[in-house]
């Protein structure tokens, strides 16, 4: 499993996608967190930025919903490898339009805790030269991404804690999910 996770990123790194990662604990057992996140429309009680979460099929390798955001942008997730109780690897995008590859991982700290990690190989600026897309890339993609999955694994563990849906723009409005 492990080993797929860093061939997926070798080849990504090879094309020159720069991960943005985010991580928190949260002091629920592990297989709870697994729960939430493998449970169908999950994000529509975790995730700050989603009005809705509709699944055409789930769960499993084969799954695909898609994240209405806030925002009116609608993606779709086609999820690629499931690993029960670890976490899943899926490709996220606008129809039609480019992907970007995101694995969710759940690393137990102990029998009451765990982390939640989020990494996403964004797809955005791909087409431009590496030397010229550095820039916007450090300036604004990679922070306001880092924004965006803080926000989301903030919600996952408000829910899995306090046992409520996470309101919407909880730790605050994000200029590409939110509402204008």
């Amino acid at each position: 499993m492990a080993i797929a996770c860093v061939e997926r990123w070798k080849q990504t790194r090879r094309r020159g996608q720069w991960p943005v990662a985010s991580e928190q604990t949260i002091a629920v057992p592990a297989q709870r967190v697994w729960e939430i996140i493998s449970a169908p429309g999950n994000l529509e009680l975790c995730h700050p930025f989603c009005e809705s979460n509709p699944t055409q099929v789930w769960p499993g390798p084969d799954a695909h919903d898609e994240v209405h955001y806030l925002s009116g942008w609608v993606y779709e997730r086609r999820f690629l490898r499931w690993y029960d109780g670890v976490g899943y690897d899926l490709e996220i995008g606008r129809q039609g339009g480019g992907t970007s590859f995101v694995s969710w991982r759940i690393t137990p700290v102990d029998q009451d805790s765990c982390i939640l990690r989020i990494t996403v190989f964004p797809h955005i600026l791909q087409n431009w030269p590496t030397v010229i897309r550095w820039v916007p890339y450090v300036l604004r993609v990679r922070p306001m991404l880092k924004k965006y999955l803080e926000s989301v694994v903030g919600g996952f563990k408000w829910y899995a804690v306090r046992g409520e849906p996470v309101p919407r723009n909880q730790f605050g409005r994000h200029p590409w999910f939110s509402a204008s």
